[in-house]
């Protein structure tokens, strides 16, 4: 960078889709060489503890200010900000409006940017659309999971919420299980159903059944991947989150979770494998919403960090990915067994799949290129 003048590279989403941000292959080996970044420690998110999810503006249910947003289904502001250090080298901020009324206008639910920042000055490198890299690092974090805990051999999969993390999460699953044969999708709307579906056949010709099941039970049984990615609302009753029932589970089978997801408390204590993306997630949001933080964030990890704070699990009880990425532990003790994978999802994943898209958009000449200025007009 020549200074004083500063310039940065704008990229809408097309620009983002013709720099590659639709690889999920390489957007899979970008986050597990994020995975093997964190383990050693090379990398920061925001928060004392540098593990904090992002910082959020809530809105009130009522304001005596009539310009001011009342509260409302996932209706919030949240900037989401990380270094992460190794190849990437890279610091960056993902800042997101959402409101689910914004399907009323035609809008995505949350409409998401992402700034990536020179790590001495904080002077803007890029500003980029980050919608589709957001939903793509989504579903390379749990394909990450598929890599190394499915079964070499497996062929089915099932998906519980056909939403846009789910698309993606079944693009990882695809990319490294192309043996896939049976395509189960549980939701409830059917439209949404239908959409899911026809995007599947289009996508996956090799897949030879893909269908739609009535309950989650369904989408369970004889699953060698089951990926759950619903919304749910987090009101203090953790009766209404989804529920798997061990007895429907295959052996050998993995359970990623993005999103609210529960099971019988005996089976999680005694005879589930929990790994998370990264514990110290999971730690921080313990600290934070003490003394049962699963009413507030409910995937699964966090019930068991509240178990442990209660004293019926210990900390020996969570596997964190990076740990088995590393060597540190195996990839599994028993081919038996079942893994319940918890995803809460962070800002450093951006940063690091930004980062790459990034480079390939500089590379290839794609982009606009943008001027803050010649030299600063004041010097603060």
């Amino acid at each position: 960078m020549a200074y004083p003048r500063v310039d940065f590279l704008y990229l809408n989403e097309q620009d983002m889709i013709a720099a590659g941000v639709k690889d999920m292959k390489g957007c899979i080996e970008a986050m597990e060489e994020m995975f093997k970044l964190m383990k050693v420690g090379n990398y920061r998110m925001g928060g004392a503890n540098g593990n904090s999810h992002g910082t959020m503006v809530c809105f009130p249910e009522s304001s005596p200010f009539p310009e001011m947003p009342v509260d409302g289904p996932d209706r919030r502001f949240m900037a989401m900000p990380a270094y992460l250090g190794g190849k990437f080298d890279m610091a960056g901020m993902k800042w997101y409006g959402s409101n689910c009324a914004n399907k009323e206008k035609g809008l995505p639910r949350s409409i998401l940017m992402l700034t990536l920042n020179d790590k001495d000055t904080g002077a803007p490198l890029a500003y980029m659309s980050a919608n589709i890299l957001s939903a793509y690092r989504t579903g390379a974090v749990p394909g990450v999971g598929y890599k190394y805990f499915a079964p070499e051999d497996a062929k089915v999969i099932g998906v519980i919420g056909p939403g846009v993390m789910s698309k993606t999460a079944l693009a990882a699953a695809m990319a490294v299980r192309p043996g896939i044969e049976t395509i189960k999708v549980k939701g409830r709307g059917k439209a949404s159903l239908e959409k899911f579906i026809e995007a599947a056949k289009k996508d996956y010709p090799s897949v030879k059944n893909i269908y739609a099941v009535e309950t989650i039970e369904e989408a369970v049984r004889d699953s060698d991947i089951v990926s759950v990615s619903t919304s749910t609302p987090t009101t203090g009753d953790t009766s209404i989150y989804p529920y798997i029932k061990e007895e429907w589970i295959k052996p050998g089978a993995i359970i990623s979770s993005t999103a609210a997801l529960r099971f019988d408390d005996d089976f999680i204590i005694n005879r589930a494998r929990t790994v998370t993306d990264n514990i110290a997630l999971y730690e921080a949001w313990e600290e934070e919403y003490a003394p049962e933080a699963y009413k507030t964030v409910p995937i699964p990890a966090v019930h068991v960090e509240d178990l442990i704070a209660e004293g019926k699990m210990k900390r020996e009880q969570i596997d964190d990915l990076g740990d088995v990425l590393t060597g540190k532990i195996p990839v599994h003790r028993d081919p038996k067994e079942i893994v319940v994978y918890s995803i809460g999802g962070m800002p450093v994943e951006d940063v690091a799949w930004g980062t790459i898209v990034y480079r390939n958009a500089l590379e290839k000449g794609i982009g606009t290129k943008l001027n803050l200025w010649e030299t600063p007009a004041m010097m603060v």
